[in-house]
């Protein structure tokens, strides 16, 4: 059973290395990357972001933040599985808990970047609602070739 949790600082390592693990599987790991996940209390929870962790029997198996972009708008980003506890819906719990989270605190959108590289996780975002949106000139990442976000205030027709 997954267990997910709010960030304390003994997950730190865990946050770091299951992040670093598949950036460096399909990609590279670049200094904004080595900024946030080496110094994640600093860069993401003391400036109002948030990070979980999923724990199976108390092992930590993935994990993500909620980076803010202003008040009411958050990038989730560094989301992770496990290598060998991929397939196993960790991932779409993680999302599941991030938009609750994000409904729960009445917050407008979630953002998130991310690269054509990864189909499986572009398909998981778009299944949960994520819709793909213009990108901007200055992108965060290098390895982003896709902006996507999911808007939290309910549409109204007329």
């Amino acid at each position: 059973m997954v267990n997910i949790v709010p960030f304390q600082s003994e997950y730190a390592t865990a946050f770091r290395d299951l992040n670093m693990a598949w950036l460096k599987e399909y990609f590279y790991v670049e200094p904004k990357d080595r900024m946030l996940l080496e110094h994640c209390q600093e860069h993401i929870i003391d400036k109002g972001g948030h990070i979980f962790v999923a724990l199976i029997e108390n092992r930590p198996v993935g994990c993500f933040s909620l980076i803010p972009i202003s008040a009411k708008i958050f990038e989730l980003g560094k989301m992770a599985v496990s290598k060998e506890n991929q397939g196993e819906g960790i991932g779409q719990q993680l999302l599941t808990f991030a938009i609750d989270f994000a409904k729960q605190r009445n917050w407008e959108k979630i953002i998130l970047y991310s690269s054509t590289k990864l189909p499986s996780a572009l398909y998981i975002y778009r299944k949960y609602g994520f819709k793909t949106v213009a990108l901007e000139k200055d992108l965060p990442y290098a390895r982003s070739d896709i902006k996507m976000e999911l808007n939290l205030i309910p549409v109204i027709e007329k």
